[in-house]
């Protein structure tokens, strides 16, 4: 969403960005295209795609949607067998036309491009270290940061050698794209928070945050890029090295429960089966007896299948999304703010009046849309609203490139019930308790927080 726009949704979570490359097939950046279509719902502040024909590096990039970027006449001018793109929501070093990826280099030992997905959390230190040796930055995003330490010195080193010298400066959450005109460079940061896919098409290779995108332009799935994995990818096919021997399978629970297109696997583990034991389990968990299990569209549905399946309760398309609105050019009011969730959401009174229903939401972050998305279907006519949450909760804030950096933003460490039934009365919050869910009384939500872990381990033995 752009920072302009009209940002009326408290409660939503924003991730950094996708990055898409492909190497040796013919028509690269119009491929680049439709990969970075498919990773859209990663980043709609702005987006780019980068290409070598031959010697010479072409960039287009600009702020907005692929769509309102790209057209034909733009990308005529990218040509050549080799790209990489990305598309892009500000975390660190905020928007602006500046920030926009992929980055462009020139220099002596030949020109190359760059894609950063994720946060670095110690890009001040890195900045100031840079310099005071002379660097002058074209952006404000840490992005830029690893360009300026692979080329930190003038030595004539293998380029990969000076890759991994400037990963193991590194902290934070990543998956770089470094592009060459004979060769790719796929970099996973060492905890593995960030995903990172391997493609084969035809002769040729891609890489992409996501498989949905591989799929999108026919290439079959190899493998993920490993924690701390540099993959090589040019003539010579794929080669590995490894940055750091310290590596974990810690992958960010937001990509499985929020971030992550459905028909995306992710380290090994299906999002949309995810989301879907994630509802069962969530039953399991506190069941209650309702009409009609309604879920939060869009990342919440597969979770809402899951737990009318255990339950019985049947599944109703109760609440419809207008997917427009994130396009309006308004500086919001606070009556707008108020009006937020009814612009962006609308609720199917002819299936929620006088009907007990469960609503199956993915998480809670500042508490405010869920608040008014009740307030939403007991206005429809709903008798009761169960609330249930197919996540943990969220209780300190993130670092690495999620848009909740300070604790302020996490309600389940700010607010206590008092203050959330203040907020919405006559709706009031249960502690998650489980005897306290069997006892709701009418114009009154409970909460249920499910375990990712949980659902993550039975994912992985399932598949």
């Amino acid at each position: 969403m752009l920072k302009d726009s009209l940002d009326i949704y408290g409660d939503d979570l924003h991730e950094e960005c996708g990055v898409f490359g492909i190497f040796g097939v013919d028509d690269a950046p119009n491929l680049t295209y439709y990969g970075l279509h498919a990773l859209q719902h990663r980043g709609q502040e702005a987006c780019g795609i980068s290409a070598f024909d031959g010697d010479k590096l072409n960039t287009v990039k600009g702020e907005g949607l692929v769509t309102e970027v790209f057209n034909q006449q733009k990308l005529s001018k990218l040509k050549g067998r080799i790209a990489i793109g990305h598309v892009r929501y500000a975390t660190t070093g905020g928007g602006g036309a500046n920030n926009v990826q992929p980055f462009s280099f020139n220099h002596h030992t030949g020109d190359f491009a760059l894609a950063h997905n994720g946060n670095l959390v110690n890009s001040r230190e890195l900045a100031e270290y840079l310099e005071v040796r002379g660097s002058l930055f074209h952006s404000t995003s840490d992005s830029e940061l690893l360009a300026h330490l692979v080329k930190k010195d003038n030595r004539e080193d293998k380029r990969i050698d000076n890759i991994i010298e400037a990963l193991n400066m590194i902290e934070g959450a990543f998956a770089f794209l470094i592009m060459t005109k004979n060769r790719i460079y796929a970099c996973r940061d060492k905890h593995g928070l960030r995903p990172l896919a391997i493609g084969k098409l035809g002769d040729g290779y891609v890489i992409s945050s996501e498989t949905c995108a591989l799929d999108i332009v026919g290439a079959e799935y190899i493998r993920d890029v490993e924690p701390g994995e540099v993959i090589t990818i040019d003539h010579h096919g794929i080669r590995s090295n490894y940055y750091s021997r310290y590596q974990r399978h810690l992958m960010c629970a937001m990509e499985y429960i929020y971030f992550a297109r459905p028909d995306s696997d992710i380290e090994g583990c299906n999002v949309h089966s995810f989301r879907k034991l994630s509802g069962r389990y969530l039953y399991e968990q506190c069941p209650t007896k309702a009409d009609v299990v309604i879920g939060v569209p869009d990342s919440s549905i597969s979770a809402a299948i899951g737990y009318s399946e255990a339950s019985g309760i049947p599944y109703e398309m109760g609440l419809i999304k207008n997917k427009y609105i994130a396009r309006t050019f308004i500086q919001p009011s606070q009556e707008m703010r108020e009006k937020g969730v009814r612009m962006k959401l609308s609720a199917v009174r002819s299936l929620v009046k006088d009907k007990s229903v469960v609503l199956i939401d993915d998480s809670i972050v500042r508490g405010t849309t869920s608040l008014r998305i009740v307030r939403l279907l007991k206005e429809a006519g709903a008798k009761e609203v169960h609330v249930r949450i197919a996540s943990p909760a969220i209780t300190n804030p993130c670092f690495y490139g999620i848009d909740m950096s300070t604790a302020r933003s996490c309600s389940a460490r700010v607010c206590r019930r008092r203050r959330l039934a203040r907020l919405s009365r006559p709706t009031r919050w249960s502690s998650c308790r489980r005897s306290r869910c069997s006892s709701r009384v009418t114009a009154r939500s409970c909460v249920w927080h499910v375990s990712t872990a949980a659902i993550l381990r039975r994912c992985t033995t399932i598949s």
